[in-house]
């Protein structure tokens, strides 16, 4: 088998060989841009799910079906140690530039590049240590406050009023959304909020872990009026075998049936996982049929893979604590899991692990499904713990 013309693609944000599973929510966001455009109300989409479920896949194919609908794209990865606005105000700077070059003279577009410097001098931007600025006069008074919550939403509207100048929309989309500071979250749903009502050609998709419901709720009571919440899950057994058949169907490749039930076993379903024993078992197999024994050879592979890269990276962002503490829940199986079993499995008193519990929250580690209890936000994480700290002892 060539390894160059292997048609698998385990990456961060890779798009898979054949998006499976996913068409569902790909018809939901033509739905809401089409409505739109059109004037008419529609929510939003906040799409969560662990990590490894494609989250990221999605919203690339998302953007694709924006800019076929003609809609101006703005695409950000949220960042925990980066403010919000110093990533999007260069990608709105482009972006009205952008409408100014297509369409000459043109007084939202104008107004809006004012606000926007108006917004940009309140918060003193900064974006990869070079600073955000304009060479034009702000508008004094307009979205130059200083209070995200305020300054915000008067920039959105600026923004959609220019687009709809230009019978255009915009489409916002946020990658690990749930990076954003409350009062960074707080601030971009009472601006989403503002487009809904005045029914303005912005529309907003983002992407985050299953904590992010309650985050947008904390933040705002009515977020699950404006949002859609859709979960993005492991793929079912049939749909996991069609992830792997229909790629290698192209160059006349099989998988045998054992071999099927097997990687979606052992995968469980997630399609990251998924594309890696993909990956694996083209390059050991040897004749165009993929059977059980080629996917028993290209196991170690896969583990070595998936815990060098995969697991590894998010491992080594952990603090010895950190990892003791995610180690005794790992021991306990794949979760959830009620802090107090932690906490009994540690020896210790549950509310001495209040602040790792925060920390872990923070870093996307884990998240709360239920209350008072606990899981991994990384699929399988729970055994490469077990295999990378064998020598621990509780």
């Amino acid at each position: 088998m060539d390894p160059i013309s292997n048609p698998y693609s385990p990456g961060a944000g890779s798009p898979p060989p054949a998006l499976v599973g996913r068409q569902d929510i790909l018809d939901q966001s033509r739905i809401l841009f089409g409505r739109v455009q059109r004037g008419r109300s529609e929510k939003s989409i906040l799409l969560t799910g662990l990590r490894g479920v494609g989250k990221t896949v999605l919203l690339n194919a998302i953007e694709r079906i924006a800019s076929d609908g003609d809609y101006r794209t703005v695409f950000i990865e949220a960042h925990e140690d980066k403010p919000f606005t110093a990533l999007l105000a260069p990608h709105l700077r482009g972006l009205l530039f952008e409408f100014k070059r297509k369409g000459g003279i043109s007084e939202k577009v104008n107004r809006a590049l004012a606000v926007l410097r108006a917004f940009i001098g309140a918060v003193k931007l900064t974006y990869e240590g070079i600073e955000v600025g304009l060479d034009i006069e702000p508008v004094l008074g307009s979205a130059d406050s200083g209070d995200l919550e305020v300054d915000l939403p008067i920039l959105f509207e600026a923004i959609a009023q220019a687009a709809m100048e230009r019978q255009q929309a915009v489409a916002i989309l946020i990658d690990e959304i749930q990076y954003l500071k409350k009062s960074e979250l707080s601030a971009l749903i009472m601006a989403m909020h503002k487009m809904q009502q005045r029914q303005l050609p912005l529309v907003l998709v983002g992407a985050g872990l299953p904590i992010l419901p309650a985050l947008a709720g904390e933040s705002k009571s009515y977020s699950e009026r404006l949002f859609s919440f859709p979960i993005i899950g492991a793929l079912s057994k049939s749909e996991s075998a069609k992830a792997l058949i229909e790629p290698a169907k192209v160059a006349d490749v099989r998988f045998s049936q054992d071999a099927l039930d097997r990687i979606a076993k052992v995968t469980q379903g997630y399609p990251y996982f998924l594309q890696e024993w993909g990956y694996q078992a083209w390059n050991h197999a040897e004749t165009a049929l993929i059977e059980m024994d080629v996917v028993n050879q290209a196991s170690d592979a896969v583990e070595r893979r998936l815990d060098d890269n995969f697991f590894r990276v998010r491992y080594d962002r952990l603090t010895p604590a950190e990892k003791d503490f995610l180690l005794s829940m790992a021991r306990l199986g794949p979760g959830p899991h009620r802090t107090s079993d932690v906490a009994d499995a540690r020896g210790v008193k549950i509310t001495s692990l209040g602040p790792l519990r925060a920390k872990l929250l923070h870093k996307g580690m884990i998240y709360s499904p239920a209350h008072g209890e606990m899981a991994f936000t990384v699929p399988l994480f729970d055994k490469f713990m077990c295999r990378v700290m064998p020598e621990y002892k509780n």
